[in-house]
């Protein structure tokens, strides 16, 4: 799942206060006309469930999209379209029984023939792909059931299609390439062109007779993508939405207005080794270096000053509370600048060394301690300053920058997605170059259950002590709400789709 998120985003242009307006003020109470307005900070990457970003667009497209699977509250896959499933013995085969009388806005039917055409298209597409990487082929098995063939096992699959890379989009406007502007899904709500305003608002109205209705109460969703902080708050405090995604300096004020406050961790933040092997900047190759870096850092201070001590200090990539997360493992690098400057002086590299990283306006809050504390190692930092744009293209370019990196809430898929394969911010992981982290890898693929939860916690120890990276916390993601509604935050979700939107 190739993503980055970051908590201090303000590259996106502000919309101004007054686009909240339109929607008017909740209705209140309950039934089919009781309104909801969630105010949320990305405006809707892409209608195509290929092409969407997971992070950011869960609210938008959970509104007009089935799930093939959905999860629960605690992240475990559970029915959606898929009314069931089964994994053959060497699970290398997952059979799905589909969900029968389900049509799409432009009545299309929903049967297997349409799942495997959504599969494959999800599994061609740019973002959604690696989700899919190890699917060799998916097959009907007769109209109400598909198989997905793996080349190997794949014990993420089905989280990362809960998490939202299973959204069930009409083959016809698939085929059209009609997503890119509009979804044609078969989701709980209707997507309200005359009341919308692309960019600013979306409006979406409850769908009558969809199979889930219990799960989504509200008959109409209104949301706004507003970038500003202050604005959202402002909206807030006007009534102009119920929901919003919130900055963490503002909890005082929020409890004290009476709003439910829901946290949790969403990403962590610090420095990305890109050049383990040190074959661009050779001191990075020694792990001596990258734990004197380590060690430089301290995180509980920069989650304080910087991260508004929102999130958990930590050094870990596993987020906290997760079964793989090991609190024993951050006293690994307590914050130590006579022991990181000695390991530097054991390395070699007494005097440090120079390194070119990226900036953008988005890290620059990080920035002064970064260049700060390297000094004090002798590191010199030259900045090449790029568009916010352009950082997540570019910035692994560089042996090492600073990172806020999506978690997620399976272990599984921490494994792949963080260490083992190629992600943007990790474009050669080159494992096989370090032999006790490979070993664990290849167990965890030949074992599941708890047995495979005590070898990740294993692998999370070795990638601790090999300094894989120099993670300084874990960031939490805060949303606020109206009394009466409830938002259960998910990690990986940055912001919750709509079933995790509720009254209460």
């Amino acid at each position: 799942m190739q993503r980055i998120w970051r908590a201090t985003l303000v590259a996106v242009i502000a919309l101004a206060l007054a686009a909240c307006t339109n929607a008017g003020a909740s209705s209140g109470g309950s039934g089919p006309d009781e309104k909801i307005k969630i105010g949320t900070l990305l405006d809707v990457t892409s209608w195509d469930p290929a092409q969407a970003d997971i992070g950011f667009d869960g609210p938008y497209l959970s509104a007009v999209y089935d799930p093939l699977v959905a999860l629960d509250k605690d992240s475990h896959p559970i029915p959606a379209l898929a009314t069931s499933w089964t994994y053959s013995p060497d699970h290398l085969t997952l059979t799905m029984r589909l969900r029968s009388g389900v049509t799409f806005s432009d009545g299309q039917p929903f049967d297997a023939t349409a799942a495997v055409h959504n599969l494959q298209h999800l599994k061609a597409g740019v973002r959604s792909g690696q989700t899919y990487a190890n699917v060799s082929a998916v097959r009907q098995v007769n109209r109400n059931a598909i198989a997905i063939h793996l080349k190997k096992k794949d014990d993420a699959l089905l989280y990362s299609m809960g998490l939202g890379r299973s959204w069930m989009a009409s083959p016809a406007a698939i085929k059209a390439k009609a997503l890119s502007t509009r979804p044609a899904g078969s989701g709980p709500y209707t997507y309200d062109t005359g009341k919308s305003t692309p960019g600013s608002s979306y409006v979406f109205t409850r769908k009558p007779g969809h199979w889930d209705r219990k799960t989504y109460p509200f008959g109409t969703v209104s949301v706004f993508p507003i970038a500003d902080p202050t604005a959202s708050f402002n909206a807030m405090l006007s009534g102009q939405l119920d929901v919003a995604y919130a900055n963490a300096a503002d909890i005082p004020h929020a409890k004290r207005n009476g709003w439910n406050v829901a946290s949790k961790v969403a990403t962590w933040v610090g420095i990305q080794f890109t050049d383990r092997m040190g074959k661009r900047l050779k001191p990075l190759g020694d792990i001596r270096v990258r734990q004197a870096i380590n060690h430089a850092f301290d995180g509980a201070a920069i989650l304080k000053s910087v991260g508004q001590g929102a999130g958990v200090a930590t050094n870990q990539v596993f987020p906290a509370g997760d079964p793989a997360y090991d609190a024993s493992l951050n006293d690994q690098y307590a914050f130590d600048m006579d022991k990181a400057k000695q390991l530097m002086a054991d390395a070699g590299y007494p005097d440090g060394f120079r390194v070119t990283m990226p900036m953008s306006s988005i890290f620059q809050p990080w920035q002064p301690a970064v260049q700060q504390i390297l000094g004090q190692l002798g590191i010199k930092v030259t900045w090449k300053n790029l568009s916010p744009a352009d950082y997540q293209k570019n910035a692994a370019t560089y042996p090492m920058f600073v990172a806020v990196v999506a978690l997620d809430s399976n272990a599984a898929a921490s494994v792949d997605g963080r260490i083992a394969s190629r992600q943007w911010f990790n474009p050669n992981p080159s494992t096989e170059a370090f032999p006790e982290l490979h070993k664990l890898l290849g167990t965890i693929g030949a074992t599941s259950g708890q047995k495979q939860i005590a070898q990740i916690r294993r692998l999370n120890a070795e990638v601790t002590n090999q300094a894989w990276q120099d993670v300084w916390y874990q960031a939490n993601n805060t949303y606020f709400s109206n009394k009466g509604i409830k938002v259960t935050p998910l990690t990986g979700m940055m912001f919750p789709t709509l079933r995790f939107i509720q009254r209460g």
